[in-house]
């Protein structure tokens, strides 16, 4: 009998200690609270949004941190792969006791990533990836603050229609869960608004080289569109670009955000990136507070512009960081319940988590359009944002 009630003693005391690493609470205390950061550190965007993550820290805890205690960030590199991934989320839960989960990038296996914090019962903010799954699987720990795939182009859209008023379209795209996302939602603009869909392109990124891209635009050329519309990351946008241009396709070109957002772009496309299309879900020319601020810090401390990624991953801190300052404790459970009820404003916009369509727990947000003029991204819709007008590239039929 003694020896029984011995051991319920010790299991009694092991779960007491189980608990508190994995679920501290909000008594004072000097010791830092961990948010734990899923990073692709490979990928194009990985830098400026780590930066703009640790702009983010330096504020909350400038400020006094959450609650009196410091906010300590620990990343870990998923690498882009699904196994990785799945297994630096256990990692980050399990031993680094993080109390939630801020950022995720690629697409592809941020869906298992946030399976995973899902079944450990950890919140997760997701910051970037867009597959529309990732707020479609009714996974109650899983939120997400940038726009899903599908609703990247709600600001060309309504450009396409009131400026361009295109009759035909080729669409482009990275055989991916992001590129397959934004395309099937042009395919479905296209054929709500009688626009006709001239050709349907997936490619394999693994096969980037010019003569892979150049057997796809020698099939555009034979019958070019008004506009060809891509929904590709940093590198391979470039290369398509570079290749539609060099082969005298007069089409106008529209970019679904992704790679086309980023002045790396711009370098490395150089002159043939000129009046090129894209959609973007932020633009520093916006009036949210703050974002002037932001913008011009990362210029002087890391010498080139932002774009919506590193104002997301600094938005998401600062939804995490207000998140738990309001949350009754930092179990699970209060954490989820603070972000039901977060209602704010960012430099990235608005933030709040609602249910819609098929998503759960999602922020929605409008999304602009930018030009790139001599060489530099402008805003020229919608209209009350504009910072120059829409300029038609020179020989483009679409613009008479």
């Amino acid at each position: 009998m003694k020896y029984k009630r011995k051991i319920m003693l010790l299991l009694m005391i092991i779960s007491m200690a189980v608990g508190f690493i994995l679920f501290p609470q909000t008594g004072q205390s000097s010791e830092p609270l961990v948010i734990g950061v899923p990073h692709s550190e490979k990928f194009p965007y990985a830098a400026m949004m780590k930066n703009s993550f640790e702009m983010a820290l330096a504020v909350i805890n400038k400020e006094g941190g959450i609650k009196g205690r410091p906010l300590k960030l620990v990343y870990a590199d998923d690498q882009g792969k699904l196994k990785a991934g799945e297994r630096i989320i256990a990692e980050l839960v399990k031993k680094t006791g993080a109390i939630m989960l801020v950022g995720a990038y690629q697409s592809s296996n941020t869906v298992y990533m946030a399976r995973v914090a899902d079944k450990l019962n950890r919140p997760f903010l997701i910051s970037t990836a867009a597959d529309d799954r990732v707020t479609q699987r009714k996974w109650r720990n899983v939120y997400r603050l940038n726009a899903p795939a599908s609703e990247y182009a709600k600001g060309l859209e309504d450009f396409l229609l009131k400026k361009i008023k295109p009759k035909s379209m080729a669409i482009v795209y990275e055989n991916s869960p992001y590129g397959t996302g934004g395309a099937m939602r042009m395919m479905w603009f296209c054929r709500e608004n009688n626009i006709d869909i001239s050709a349907i392109e997936p490619y394999h990124k693994e096969r980037l080289r010019p003569d892979y891209f150049q057997r796809i635009t020698d099939r555009l050329k034979k019958e070019p569109p008004d506009v060809i519309y891509m929904v590709s990351y940093l590198k391979d946008a470039a290369l398509l670009v570079k290749t539609i241009r060099e082969a005298k396709i007069n089409s106008l070109l529209l970019g679904g955000a992704g790679g086309f957002t980023h002045k790396k772009f711009i370098n490395t496309a150089g002159k043939l990136a000129n009046n090129l299309l894209t959609a973007t879900l932020w633009t520093h020319q916006l009036q949210y507070p703050g974002t002037k601020a932001y913008y011009d810090q990362y210029i002087k401390k890391y010498s080139i512009p932002p774009d919506y990624h590193g104002a997301e991953a600094y938005s998401a801190l600062l939804v995490a960081a207000d998140v738990l300052k309001r949350a009754e404790s930092f179990s699970p459970e209060s954490i989820r319940a603070a972000l039901d009820n977060t209602d704010m404003m960012t430099l990235f916009g608005p933030v709040k988590f609602k249910s819609y369509g098929k998503f759960q727990r999602q922020n929605s947000l409008p999304t602009q359009v930018l030009q790139i003029i001599n060489g530099n991204f402008e805003c020229v819709w919608p209209e009350d944002l504009a910072t120059a007008a829409f300029i038609a590239p020179p020989a483009w039929r679409g613009s008479d």
